[in-house]
């Protein structure tokens, strides 16, 4: 069964943005590649544990375990050492990718605290766009019981868009809350 905002993605976005932008061939269309999701956790005291808690809840949120991240040079002054476990991270592709966007776009999001949009300045140039999460109790799958540290993470959506206009018209047309500009005062 295909996931409602690939349907979407389909059925709306596609003929959308191929009218905008006048592209000539259907794979000039620019789509979602991934989505990577990173926490770091680098400066605590307790890091083995910490890693469980954070590996434990990404494998929750996103229905895929995650993979340790490791230090690859030594600091003395924050006690790390060569591959020592400083943060993990998901790639989600196809059919998980699309059910994490479809429950982050219409779930997550809007139970962000004293939430007004995620911020349309994020792109990286290439197409690219990265919002951090602060707290990962936003997610349905979290038991706010259970849980002994909140977590943060970067969320990278990649397109294969060129520019960021057109993935900004993507995720905008996928239903993505981007906040809207102040009023000029006059």
């Amino acid at each position: 069964m295909e996931s409602a905002l690939k349907t979407i993605y389909k059925e709306k976005v596609v003929p959308a943005l191929q009218e905008k932008f006048g592209y000539k061939n259907v794979h000039q269309i620019p789509t979602i590649q991934k989505v990577v999701i990173n926490s770091g956790f680098g400066r605590e005291d307790d890091r083995k544990a910490a890693a469980e808690a954070v590996i434990q809840d990404l494998g929750k949120i996103t229905g895929q375990l995650a993979v340790p991240t490791r230090s690859k040079i030594a600091i003395s002054n924050f006690k790390l050492r060569i591959g020592d476990t400083i943060g993990a991270r998901v790639t989600l592709r196809s059919s998980q990718m699309w059910e994490f966007l479809d429950r982050f776009i219409n779930v997550a999001s809007p139970t962000i605290r004293d939430f007004r949009g995620l911020s349309p300045k994020s792109f990286d140039g290439r197409g690219n766009y990265t919002v951090g999460i602060s707290d990962h109790t936003i997610f349905p799958e979290i038991e706010i019981d259970k849980i002994s540290r909140t977590i943060g993470f970067d969320l990278t959506i990649v397109t294969t868009a060129n520019t960021d206009d057109e993935a900004r018209e993507l995720l905008t047309a996928l239903g993505i809350p981007f906040r809207k500009p102040a009023a000029q005062a006059a």
